[in-house]
């Protein structure tokens, strides 16, 4: 990235309210790995305190946290890996250039990035996360004038938000499952007609998609203070290196044969046809297969062995913070979860609401739980049961508890890094470049949905 100028300029009024968090940024937010270690030793010192475990107890649930994450790590690397090379591939970079060559000026280009995002998000966060910042790095190296971090952000917003309305949040999915774990709390599976598609939770996010929207387009650096995308080296020297090859030999003639590749791809589209046509477009798409859709693009884009394996080692570097923090994380969870430092947190929140504040309560407790616990299927293991029994207690409405839960899990992701290290490695942006903006969308993300549960359940009849 290249800051054009150092000269000062007030720019719109939301980029100067917004330029007080990224001076927190600037100053406090130290580098991803940083910033996770600190939460690590705050969990520590708060379940040693609160808990009553002893200090080797708790080392021990952080070592039996750090494993529970192994397998999602490898998927996220992954996805970060076959993404970026998909992103870098010739073909994807000229489709995405013809794509933002359209796009005239700044405001048109972040909506057209935000309305693919929240399109993107309804198929999965991580493609609409991963997709978006491709399409922001296209658009900022041919459109002038825009702030290449803060589309990064909006992009990642959509990811974030998508997923209170999409089909395929982890809350949601488990819900609508025959027999799940809360189903005799619950009463019943609860299908998404029920969960996601109700009015409270479709009003609540339209209003949230337009606030975000606005101020994404209306916060305007001067155009002496815009940072904007400075691509590195040209591949094509890279890629020559690994066409080199002796095809005078059987081993050149394997290495550089498409027929390899081809196969692989072909049996690729198979799989993927199958599972589209069993399972449906949205029910397939777990993360899994999401890479496996990745895999195969690459199969036909980069269409030999040496050239197959020469891209995705270019972008194996890019998938080392993932690697390397997402295990720090279930550390966390580990020493939240089975200390039971968690169920504490939730429970003194949950004790001062009432029937008709429950799920502003419940927003507020999940907002705090997932800076911690950030897997929101880990975190309604042990926030869900809490937070339905008091329902039950008070006689609240279930569904919008669920719904703000789901919420305030979203909401933080603003706050911990941890799900925009993978666009961020893409794109080769620091954490301290985006996070004030991140934190500033969450202002005013809390305060519009706090006011939302609190007012428009009665609207619709729902106490």
């Amino acid at each position: 990235m290249n800051n054009i100028s150092d000269r000062k300029s007030k720019g719109t009024l939301l980029w100067r309210f917004s330029r007080k968090f990224q001076f927190a940024a600037d100053k406090i937010i130290p580098d991803s790995l940083v910033f996770c270690l600190i939460l690590t030793f705050v969990v520590y010192v708060a379940a040693l305190i609160f808990t009553g475990k002893g200090p080797l107890q708790l080392c021990l649930y952080w070592y039996d946290g750090l494993w529970t994450q192994l397998s999602f790590s490898m998927q996220m690397s992954l996805m970060v890996i076959v993404c970026a090379t998909c992103a870098k591939s010739k073909q994807v970079t000229r489709l995405l250039g013809n794509l933002a060559g359209v796009i005239k000026n700044p405001a048109s280009a972040m909506l057209i990035l935000m309305i693919w995002g929240f399109i993107a998000s309804f198929i999965n966060w991580a493609f609409c996360s991963m997709s978006c910042a491709v399409l922001a790095m296209e658009i900022s190296k041919r459109v002038k004038g825009v702030h290449f971090p803060l589309m990064i952000v909006a992009g990642y917003c959509t990811s974030c938000l998508g997923q209170c309305l999409g089909p395929t949040a982890s809350v949601y999915a488990l819900l609508a499952t025959e027999g799940n774990y809360m189903q005799e709390r619950l009463g019943g599976v609860l299908t998404q007609d029920v969960t996601v598609y109700n009015p409270t939770n479709i009003t609540i996010f339209i209003v949230l998609a337009i606030i975000t929207m606005i101020l994404a387009v209306f916060t305007r650096p001067p155009l002496e203070q815009r940072i904007e995308f400075v691509a590195e080296e040209d591949d094509k020297e890279q890629e020559a290196e690994w066409m080199k090859v002796d095809r005078t030999t059987v081993a050149g003639i394997l290495n550089s044969s498409r027929i390899i590749m081809w196969l692989v791809g072909i049996a690729g589209l198979a799989v993927i046809a199958y599972n589209f046509y069993t399972k449906g477009f949205l029910g397939a798409l777990s993360l899994n297969f999401i890479i496996l859709i990745f895999l195969t693009i690459n199969c036909f884009l980069y269409s030999t062995p040496v050239s197959f394996v020469g891209a995705h080692k270019d972008s194996m570097k890019l998938a080392t913070e993932v690697m390397i923090q997402f295990p720090f994380y279930g550390g966390i969870a580990g020493i939240m979860a089975s200390s039971g430092l968690a169920a504490i947190v939730v429970a003194g929140i949950v004790n001062v609401a009432t029937a008709k504040t429950l799920s502003v309560w419940s927003y507020i407790s999940a907002s705090v739980v997932n800076l911690f616990i950030p897997s929101q299927g880990g975190q309604f293991i042990v926030q869900g049961p809490l937070l339905i029994d008091a329902a039950h207690q008070l006689n609240a409405n279930t569904i919008p508890v669920i719904n703000a839960f789901v919420y305030g899990d979203e909401a933080t992701n603003l706050l911990q890094p941890l799900y925009i290290i993978p666009p961020l490695a893409l794109v080769g942006v620091k954490l301290k470049d985006v996070w004030g903006f991140m934190a500033f969308i969450w202002f005013f993300w809390t305060i519009f949905t706090i006011l939302g549960f609190a007012i428009v359940p009665g609207l619709f009849g729902v106490l």
